[in-house]
Protein backbone atom coordinates (compact mmCIF):
# COMPACT_ATOMS: atom_id res chain seq x y z
CA UNK A 1 0.00 0.00 0.00
CA UNK A 2 0.87 3.32 -0.56
CA UNK A 3 2.63 5.67 2.31
CA UNK A 4 3.63 2.55 4.54
CA UNK A 5 7.10 3.38 4.30
CA UNK A 6 7.02 6.67 2.08
CA UNK A 7 5.38 8.45 4.64
CA UNK A 8 6.30 6.88 7.75
CA UNK A 9 8.41 9.78 9.85
CA UNK A 10 6.09 12.19 8.22
CA UNK A 11 2.96 10.80 9.52
CA UNK A 12 4.66 10.51 12.69
CA UNK A 13 5.64 13.91 13.34
CA UNK A 14 2.54 15.35 11.48
CA UNK A 15 0.49 13.38 13.89
CA UNK A 16 2.45 14.75 17.05
CA UNK A 17 1.75 18.34 15.54
CA UNK A 18 -2.30 17.45 14.78
CA UNK A 19 -2.97 15.66 18.04
CA UNK A 20 -1.35 18.58 20.07
CA UNK A 21 -4.14 20.75 18.68
CA UNK A 22 -7.03 18.82 19.04
CA UNK A 23 -9.32 20.00 21.44
CA UNK A 24 -7.48 23.99 21.78
CA UNK A 25 -10.12 25.92 22.75
CA UNK A 26 -8.55 29.41 21.23
CA UNK A 27 -6.52 29.58 18.06
CA UNK A 28 -3.39 32.55 18.90
CA UNK A 29 -0.89 33.89 16.61
CA UNK A 30 1.47 31.87 19.60
CA UNK A 31 -0.20 28.52 18.64
CA UNK A 32 -0.51 29.26 15.00
CA UNK A 33 3.14 29.82 14.67
CA UNK A 34 4.56 26.66 17.12
CA UNK A 35 2.41 24.70 15.27
CA UNK A 36 3.71 25.92 11.53
CA UNK A 37 7.30 25.95 13.04
CA UNK A 38 6.69 22.30 13.51
CA UNK A 39 5.17 21.49 9.99
CA UNK A 40 7.92 23.18 8.70
CA UNK A 41 10.33 20.85 10.56
CA UNK A 42 8.60 17.88 9.52
CA UNK A 43 8.35 18.85 5.87
CA UNK A 44 12.33 19.70 5.47
CA UNK A 45 13.22 16.45 7.37
CA UNK A 46 10.76 14.70 4.32
CA UNK A 47 13.07 16.29 1.46
CA UNK A 48 10.42 18.85 0.10
CA UNK A 49 11.38 21.27 -2.23
CA UNK A 50 11.90 24.75 0.09
CA UNK A 51 9.49 26.67 -2.51
CA UNK A 52 6.99 24.12 -1.95
CA UNK A 53 7.26 24.53 2.02
CA UNK A 54 7.06 28.41 1.86
CA UNK A 55 4.03 28.30 -0.01
CA UNK A 56 2.26 25.58 2.16
CA UNK A 57 3.39 27.42 5.24
CA UNK A 58 1.97 30.71 3.80
CA UNK A 59 -1.36 29.61 3.18
CA UNK A 60 -2.27 27.46 5.90
CA UNK A 61 -1.60 30.75 8.10
CA UNK A 62 -3.86 32.74 5.97
CA UNK A 63 -6.64 30.29 6.13
CA UNK A 64 -5.79 29.56 9.70
CA UNK A 65 -6.19 33.24 11.04
CA UNK A 66 -8.83 33.83 8.69
CA UNK A 67 -11.04 31.12 9.93
CA UNK A 68 -14.73 32.38 10.86
CA UNK A 69 -16.28 30.45 14.03
CA UNK A 70 -18.19 27.60 13.69
CA UNK A 71 -19.94 26.81 16.90
CA UNK A 72 -19.93 23.26 16.81
CA UNK A 73 -16.18 23.09 15.22
CA UNK A 74 -13.28 23.11 17.69
CA UNK A 75 -10.79 25.89 16.63
CA UNK A 76 -7.79 23.03 16.53
CA UNK A 77 -9.83 20.95 14.37
CA UNK A 78 -10.58 24.06 12.43
CA UNK A 79 -6.61 24.63 11.60
CA UNK A 80 -6.61 20.50 11.27
CA UNK A 81 -8.96 20.69 8.57
CA UNK A 82 -6.60 23.93 6.73
CA UNK A 83 -3.83 21.96 7.08
CA UNK A 84 -5.61 19.01 5.15
CA UNK A 85 -7.08 20.79 2.86
CA UNK A 86 -3.43 22.58 1.66
CA UNK A 87 -2.29 18.83 1.52
CA UNK A 88 -4.87 18.08 -0.88
CA UNK A 89 -3.83 21.22 -2.93
CA UNK A 90 -0.25 20.31 -3.32
CA UNK A 91 -0.79 16.74 -4.20
CA UNK A 92 -2.96 17.97 -6.94
CA UNK A 93 -6.56 19.05 -5.76
CA UNK A 94 -8.81 16.02 -7.98
CA UNK A 95 -7.66 12.86 -8.96
CA UNK A 96 -6.55 13.31 -12.31
CA UNK A 97 -7.47 10.64 -14.87
CA UNK A 98 -5.56 9.13 -17.76
CA UNK A 99 -7.26 10.44 -21.41
CA UNK A 100 -8.76 7.22 -22.78
CA UNK A 101 -11.10 9.48 -24.87
CA UNK A 102 -9.33 9.46 -28.23
CA UNK A 103 -10.18 6.89 -31.69
CA UNK A 104 -7.85 4.17 -30.74
CA UNK A 105 -5.51 3.44 -30.14
CA UNK A 106 -4.67 5.57 -27.63
CA UNK A 107 -0.75 6.15 -27.50
CA UNK A 108 0.96 6.38 -23.83
CA UNK A 109 4.78 7.32 -23.97
CA UNK A 110 6.71 6.29 -21.25
CA UNK A 111 9.61 8.12 -19.96
CA UNK A 112 12.16 8.86 -17.50
CA UNK A 113 15.83 7.94 -16.02
CA UNK A 114 17.53 4.44 -15.88
CA UNK A 115 16.72 2.73 -12.90
CA UNK A 116 13.64 4.83 -12.20
CA UNK A 117 11.14 1.15 -13.08
CA UNK A 118 9.93 2.42 -16.48
CA UNK A 119 9.87 -0.87 -18.08
CA UNK A 120 8.01 -2.90 -15.19
CA UNK A 121 5.58 0.31 -14.68
CA UNK A 122 4.41 -0.04 -18.02
CA UNK A 123 3.40 -3.55 -17.99
CA UNK A 124 1.91 -2.64 -14.33
CA UNK A 125 0.13 0.16 -16.32
CA UNK A 126 -0.75 -2.40 -19.17
CA UNK A 127 -2.49 -5.11 -16.78
CA UNK A 128 -4.36 -1.80 -14.71
CA UNK A 129 -5.79 -1.07 -18.37
CA UNK A 130 -6.61 -4.87 -19.23
CA UNK A 131 -8.29 -5.10 -15.49
CA UNK A 132 -10.26 -2.17 -15.15
CA UNK A 133 -10.99 -0.77 -18.23
CA UNK A 134 -10.92 -4.10 -20.42
CA UNK A 135 -8.92 -2.43 -22.88
CA UNK A 136 -6.77 -4.17 -25.15
CA UNK A 137 -3.12 -3.35 -24.92
CA UNK A 138 -0.04 -3.49 -27.07
CA UNK A 139 3.53 -2.52 -25.50
CA UNK A 140 6.71 -1.49 -27.60
CA UNK A 141 10.26 -1.05 -26.75
CA UNK A 142 12.24 1.89 -28.53
CA UNK A 143 15.53 1.01 -26.10
CA UNK A 144 18.07 -0.06 -28.65
CA UNK A 145 20.59 0.42 -25.73
CA UNK A 146 19.71 -2.62 -23.18
CA UNK A 147 18.62 -5.22 -25.31
CA UNK A 148 17.75 -6.81 -21.90
CA UNK A 149 15.05 -3.94 -21.90
CA UNK A 150 13.56 -5.52 -24.48
CA UNK A 151 13.55 -9.07 -23.60
CA UNK A 152 12.27 -7.77 -20.04
CA UNK A 153 9.22 -6.06 -21.44
CA UNK A 154 8.29 -9.15 -23.79
CA UNK A 155 8.85 -11.53 -20.97
CA UNK A 156 6.47 -9.32 -18.95
CA UNK A 157 3.64 -9.05 -21.75
CA UNK A 158 3.75 -12.90 -21.71
CA UNK A 159 3.00 -13.07 -18.14
CA UNK A 160 0.07 -10.42 -18.07
CA UNK A 161 -1.27 -11.82 -21.76
CA UNK A 162 -0.75 -8.61 -23.50
CA UNK A 163 0.14 -8.10 -27.13
CA UNK A 164 4.61 -7.39 -27.75
CA UNK A 165 5.51 -5.74 -30.65
CA UNK A 166 9.12 -7.30 -31.55
CA UNK A 167 12.08 -4.98 -31.93
CA UNK A 168 15.17 -5.00 -32.69
CA UNK A 169 18.50 -3.40 -31.40
CA UNK A 170 19.56 -2.87 -34.88
CA UNK A 171 16.51 -0.37 -35.87
CA UNK A 172 16.32 3.03 -34.97
CA UNK A 173 14.10 4.30 -32.30
CA UNK A 174 11.61 6.05 -34.27
CA UNK A 175 11.22 3.25 -36.91
CA UNK A 176 10.19 1.11 -33.92
CA UNK A 177 7.62 3.60 -32.72
CA UNK A 178 6.35 4.03 -35.86
CA UNK A 179 5.91 0.62 -36.91
CA UNK A 180 4.16 -0.10 -33.42
CA UNK A 181 2.02 2.07 -33.99
CA UNK A 182 0.83 1.16 -37.84
CA UNK A 183 0.75 -2.20 -36.10
CA UNK A 184 -1.68 -1.73 -33.11
CA UNK A 185 -3.71 0.28 -35.55
CA UNK A 186 -3.57 -2.61 -37.59
CA UNK A 187 -4.69 -4.97 -34.97
CA UNK A 188 -7.62 -2.48 -33.62
CA UNK A 189 -5.87 -2.23 -30.24
CA UNK A 190 -7.11 0.04 -27.92
CA UNK A 191 -4.00 1.47 -26.44
CA UNK A 192 -0.14 0.99 -27.19
CA UNK A 193 2.60 1.99 -24.56
CA UNK A 194 5.91 2.93 -25.81
CA UNK A 195 8.75 2.11 -23.72
CA UNK A 196 11.69 4.49 -24.08
CA UNK A 197 15.02 4.10 -23.29
CA UNK A 198 16.68 5.99 -20.25
CA UNK A 199 19.58 7.00 -18.81
CA UNK A 200 21.76 7.25 -15.81
CA UNK A 201 21.21 11.01 -16.17
CA UNK A 202 19.80 13.64 -17.96
CA UNK A 203 21.67 14.29 -21.62
CA UNK A 204 20.79 15.88 -24.58
CA UNK A 205 21.16 13.23 -26.63
CA UNK A 206 18.04 11.24 -24.22
CA UNK A 207 16.02 14.60 -24.60
CA UNK A 208 16.06 15.13 -28.28
CA UNK A 209 15.38 11.00 -29.15
CA UNK A 210 12.35 11.00 -27.01
CA UNK A 211 11.05 14.40 -27.94
CA UNK A 212 11.64 13.28 -31.70
CA UNK A 213 9.48 9.65 -30.63
CA UNK A 214 6.66 12.42 -28.96
CA UNK A 215 6.40 14.53 -32.00
CA UNK A 216 6.30 11.06 -34.83
CA UNK A 217 3.68 9.58 -32.79
CA UNK A 218 1.85 12.12 -30.98
CA UNK A 219 0.73 10.11 -27.90
CA UNK A 220 -2.17 11.11 -26.03
CA UNK A 221 -0.60 10.19 -22.58
CA UNK A 222 2.92 11.45 -22.14
CA UNK A 223 4.27 9.83 -18.50
CA UNK A 224 6.93 10.41 -16.76
CA UNK A 225 8.09 7.76 -14.10
CA UNK A 226 10.07 9.13 -11.41
CA UNK A 227 11.98 6.79 -8.15
CA UNK A 228 9.94 9.13 -5.44
CA UNK A 229 13.30 7.62 -2.86
CA UNK A 230 15.12 10.38 -5.01
CA UNK A 231 13.72 12.99 -2.76
CA UNK A 232 13.98 16.73 -4.28
CA UNK A 233 16.41 15.16 -7.13
CA UNK A 234 13.33 13.32 -8.35
CA UNK A 235 11.52 16.83 -8.39
CA UNK A 236 14.57 18.51 -10.24
CA UNK A 237 14.42 15.54 -12.81
CA UNK A 238 10.68 15.91 -12.98
CA UNK A 239 10.76 19.37 -13.33
CA UNK A 240 13.94 19.22 -16.70
CA UNK A 241 11.82 16.83 -18.36
CA UNK A 242 8.11 18.59 -18.50
CA UNK A 243 10.17 21.53 -19.62
CA UNK A 244 11.33 19.29 -22.66
CA UNK A 245 8.43 17.32 -23.28
CA UNK A 246 4.54 18.05 -23.18
CA UNK A 247 4.06 15.94 -19.81
CA UNK A 248 0.86 14.76 -19.01
CA UNK A 249 1.26 12.97 -16.01
CA UNK A 250 3.87 11.45 -13.66
CA UNK A 251 3.79 8.09 -12.20
CA UNK A 252 5.73 7.79 -9.12
CA UNK A 253 7.64 4.25 -8.83
CA UNK A 254 9.36 2.48 -5.40
CA UNK A 255 7.12 4.34 -2.38
CA UNK A 256 7.14 1.01 -0.65
CA UNK A 257 10.99 1.67 0.10
CA UNK A 258 12.46 4.17 2.23
CA UNK A 259 11.70 6.99 1.22
CA UNK A 260 11.01 10.53 2.52
CA UNK A 261 7.55 11.55 0.69
CA UNK A 262 8.65 15.22 -0.38
CA UNK A 263 9.09 13.78 -3.72
CA UNK A 264 5.33 13.63 -3.83
CA UNK A 265 4.45 16.75 -2.30
CA UNK A 266 7.15 18.64 -4.32
CA UNK A 267 6.58 16.98 -7.78
CA UNK A 268 3.20 18.58 -8.57
CA UNK A 269 4.04 22.04 -7.06
CA UNK A 270 7.13 21.93 -9.49
CA UNK A 271 5.46 20.61 -12.83
CA UNK A 272 1.96 21.77 -12.54
CA UNK A 273 1.61 18.30 -13.80
CA UNK A 274 -1.08 15.91 -11.88
CA UNK A 275 0.69 12.49 -10.58
CA UNK A 276 -1.69 10.26 -11.63
CA UNK A 277 0.22 6.62 -10.20
CA UNK A 278 2.30 5.52 -7.89
CA UNK A 279 4.18 1.82 -8.00
CA UNK A 280 3.40 0.42 -4.29
CA UNK A 281 5.27 -3.02 -4.53
CA UNK A 282 7.55 -5.43 -7.13
CA UNK A 283 4.51 -7.26 -8.06
CA UNK A 284 2.83 -6.85 -11.35
CA UNK A 285 -0.49 -5.70 -10.00
CA UNK A 286 1.14 -3.06 -7.52
CA UNK A 287 0.01 -0.10 -8.99
CA UNK A 288 -2.00 2.10 -7.43
CA UNK A 289 -4.30 5.24 -8.71
CA UNK A 290 -3.47 8.68 -6.90
CA UNK A 291 -5.64 10.27 -5.48
CA UNK A 292 -5.10 13.39 -3.27
CA UNK A 293 -7.14 13.72 -0.65
CA UNK A 294 -7.08 9.84 -0.02
CA UNK A 295 -3.01 10.90 0.33
CA UNK A 296 -3.31 13.96 2.48
CA UNK A 297 -5.61 11.59 5.03
CA UNK A 298 -3.34 9.25 5.31
CA UNK A 299 0.04 11.67 5.28
CA UNK A 300 -1.92 12.99 8.49
CA UNK A 301 -3.10 9.74 10.40
CA UNK A 302 -6.38 9.76 9.58
CA UNK A 303 -6.19 6.76 7.73
CA UNK A 304 -8.16 5.72 4.10
CA UNK A 305 -11.09 3.71 4.13
CA UNK A 306 -12.72 4.61 0.83
CA UNK A 307 -9.30 2.69 -0.76
CA UNK A 308 -9.61 0.02 1.46
CA UNK A 309 -13.22 -0.62 0.50
CA UNK A 310 -12.34 -0.16 -2.61
CA UNK A 311 -9.71 -3.11 -2.94
CA UNK A 312 -11.42 -5.25 -0.92
CA UNK A 313 -14.25 -4.96 -3.38
CA UNK A 314 -11.55 -6.08 -6.17
CA UNK A 315 -9.42 -8.55 -4.13
CA UNK A 316 -11.54 -10.67 -1.73
CA UNK A 317 -13.16 -13.83 -3.17
CA UNK A 318 -16.54 -12.58 -2.39
CA UNK A 319 -17.79 -16.48 -2.78
CA UNK A 320 -15.76 -17.60 0.27
CA UNK A 321 -16.52 -14.77 2.38
CA UNK A 322 -20.16 -15.56 1.93
CA UNK A 323 -19.48 -19.28 2.47
CA UNK A 324 -17.92 -18.74 5.93
CA UNK A 325 -20.88 -15.78 6.92
CA UNK A 326 -23.25 -18.50 6.05
CA UNK A 327 -21.57 -20.95 8.15
CA UNK A 328 -21.60 -18.60 10.97
CA UNK A 329 -25.22 -17.53 10.68
CA UNK A 330 -26.42 -21.10 11.04
CA UNK A 331 -24.56 -21.28 14.50
CA UNK A 332 -21.43 -23.71 13.00
CA UNK A 333 -18.49 -23.37 14.53
CA UNK A 334 -15.15 -21.51 12.51
CA UNK A 335 -12.46 -23.93 12.06
CA UNK A 336 -8.37 -23.39 10.92
CA UNK A 337 -10.01 -24.25 6.87
CA UNK A 338 -11.83 -20.53 7.31
CA UNK A 339 -8.99 -19.19 9.51
CA UNK A 340 -6.25 -20.29 6.42
CA UNK A 341 -8.82 -19.07 3.88
CA UNK A 342 -9.02 -15.38 5.84
CA UNK A 343 -4.81 -15.18 5.92
CA UNK A 344 -4.77 -15.86 1.99
CA UNK A 345 -7.49 -13.26 1.72
CA UNK A 346 -5.51 -10.71 4.23
CA UNK A 347 -2.36 -11.37 2.21
CA UNK A 348 -4.09 -10.37 -1.10
CA UNK A 349 -4.65 -6.91 0.67
CA UNK A 350 -1.60 -5.90 1.51
CA UNK A 351 -0.79 -7.90 4.59
CA UNK A 352 -1.78 -6.76 8.64
CA UNK A 353 0.47 -3.51 8.35
CA UNK A 354 -1.55 -2.35 5.41
CA UNK A 355 -4.72 -2.71 6.41
CA UNK A 356 -4.29 -1.40 9.66
CA UNK A 357 -2.21 1.83 8.24
CA UNK A 358 -5.76 2.27 6.07
CA UNK A 359 -7.81 2.47 9.48
CA UNK A 360 -8.05 5.87 11.18
CA UNK A 361 -5.68 6.41 13.83
CA UNK A 362 -3.55 3.46 12.47
CA UNK A 363 -0.52 5.51 11.97
CA UNK A 364 -0.88 5.90 15.72
CA UNK A 365 0.13 2.56 16.56
CA UNK A 366 3.49 2.12 17.91
CA UNK A 367 6.27 0.28 15.38
CA UNK A 368 6.81 -1.62 17.91
CA UNK A 369 3.32 -3.38 17.81
CA UNK A 370 3.27 -3.47 13.87
CA UNK A 371 6.74 -4.76 13.77
CA UNK A 372 4.52 -8.29 15.25
CA UNK A 373 2.26 -8.36 12.72
CA UNK A 374 4.63 -8.86 9.76
CA UNK A 375 3.78 -10.91 6.50
CA UNK A 376 6.73 -13.27 8.09
CA UNK A 377 4.14 -14.32 11.00
CA UNK A 378 0.88 -14.81 8.55
CA UNK A 379 3.19 -17.32 6.61
CA UNK A 380 4.16 -18.55 9.53
CA UNK A 381 0.78 -19.11 11.03
CA UNK A 382 -0.02 -21.09 7.04
CA UNK A 383 2.83 -23.14 7.38
CA UNK A 384 1.33 -24.61 10.79
CA UNK A 385 -1.80 -24.42 9.48
CA UNK A 386 -0.51 -26.44 6.42
CA UNK A 387 1.04 -28.84 8.98
CA UNK A 388 -2.21 -30.01 10.25
CA UNK A 389 -4.02 -33.03 9.58
CA UNK A 390 -7.75 -32.50 7.87
CA UNK A 391 -9.26 -33.43 11.24
CA UNK A 392 -7.08 -30.97 13.62
CA UNK A 393 -8.12 -28.61 11.15
CA UNK A 394 -11.74 -29.01 12.22
CA UNK A 395 -11.19 -29.68 15.77
CA UNK A 396 -8.55 -27.69 17.43
CA UNK A 397 -9.19 -29.58 21.00
CA UNK A 398 -7.33 -32.42 19.39
CA UNK A 399 -3.73 -30.42 19.45
CA UNK A 400 -1.74 -32.04 22.58
CA UNK A 401 1.64 -31.49 23.57
CA UNK A 402 2.99 -34.46 21.04
CA UNK A 403 1.26 -32.96 18.22
CA UNK A 404 2.21 -29.67 18.96
CA UNK A 405 5.68 -30.85 18.46
CA UNK A 406 4.96 -32.32 14.96
CA UNK A 407 3.43 -29.20 13.69
CA UNK A 408 6.47 -27.01 15.00
CA UNK A 409 8.72 -29.87 13.36
CA UNK A 410 6.48 -29.70 10.16
CA UNK A 411 6.03 -26.24 9.49
CA UNK A 412 9.78 -24.71 10.62
CA UNK A 413 8.16 -23.36 13.32
CA UNK A 414 8.41 -22.79 17.33
CA UNK A 415 6.01 -24.48 19.80
CA UNK A 416 5.78 -20.97 20.99
CA UNK A 417 4.41 -19.98 17.87
CA UNK A 418 2.00 -23.00 17.64
CA UNK A 419 0.82 -21.93 20.86
CA UNK A 420 0.29 -18.32 20.26
CA UNK A 421 -1.73 -19.59 16.58
CA UNK A 422 -3.60 -21.46 18.77
CA UNK A 423 -4.23 -18.75 21.41
CA UNK A 424 -5.29 -16.43 18.45
CA UNK A 425 -7.79 -18.76 16.55
CA UNK A 426 -9.75 -19.26 19.78
CA UNK A 427 -9.94 -15.57 20.61
CA UNK A 428 -11.03 -15.28 17.03
CA UNK A 429 -13.70 -18.21 17.25
CA UNK A 430 -15.03 -16.57 20.61
CA UNK A 431 -15.43 -12.76 19.09
CA UNK A 432 -17.42 -14.96 15.67
CA UNK A 433 -19.87 -16.51 17.93
CA UNK A 434 -21.27 -12.85 18.58
CA UNK A 435 -22.02 -12.67 15.15
CA UNK A 436 -23.97 -15.60 15.13
CA UNK A 437 -27.75 -15.03 13.44
CA UNK A 438 -26.48 -12.43 10.99
CA UNK A 439 -25.11 -9.91 13.91
CA UNK A 440 -22.14 -8.81 12.07
CA UNK A 441 -24.57 -7.60 9.09
CA UNK A 442 -26.26 -5.77 11.62
CA UNK A 443 -23.31 -3.78 13.37
CA UNK A 444 -22.06 -3.01 10.02
CA UNK A 445 -25.06 -1.44 9.14
CA UNK A 446 -24.97 0.55 12.83
CA UNK A 447 -21.18 1.58 11.84
CA UNK A 448 -23.02 3.36 8.50
CA UNK A 449 -25.32 5.31 10.18
CA UNK A 450 -21.63 6.75 12.51
CA UNK A 451 -19.83 7.19 9.81
CA UNK A 452 -19.27 11.32 8.46
CA UNK A 453 -21.54 12.18 5.57
CA UNK A 454 -18.11 13.58 3.35
CA UNK A 455 -16.63 9.69 4.24
CA UNK A 456 -19.75 7.86 3.41
CA UNK A 457 -20.89 10.11 0.24
CA UNK A 458 -17.21 8.31 -0.99
CA UNK A 459 -17.82 5.04 -0.19
CA UNK A 460 -19.11 2.91 -3.07
CA UNK A 461 -23.07 2.26 -2.59
CA UNK A 462 -22.78 -1.29 -1.92
CA UNK A 463 -19.92 -1.26 0.37
CA UNK A 464 -21.87 -2.95 3.41
CA UNK A 465 -23.77 -5.35 1.27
Amino acid sequence: MLGNSMFNNLTDRLSQTINQLRGLGRLTEENIQNALRDIRTALLEADVALPVIKDFIEQVKQKALGQEVISNIRPGDAFIKAVQNELIHILGDEHAELNLKVEPPAIILMAGLQGSGKTTTAAKLAKWLQETHKKSVMLASTDIYRPAAMDQLATLCQHIEAHYFPSDPSQQPIIIAKNALAKAKTQFMDVLIVDTAGRLHIDTEMMTEIREISDAIHPTETLLVVDSMAGQDAANVAKTFNDTLALTGIILTKTDGDARGGAALSMRMMTQKPIKFVGVGEKIDALEIFHPNRIASRILGMGDIVSLVEQAQQKVDQKQAEKIAKKLKKGKRFDFEDFLSQLKQMRKLGGMQSLLKKLPMGGKIPQAALGMMDDKTFIHMEAIILSMTHKERQFPALINGSRKKRLASGSGTSIQEVNKLLKLFTQMQKTLKRFKGGNLLKQMKALKGKLPPDLLSQLPSDWDK
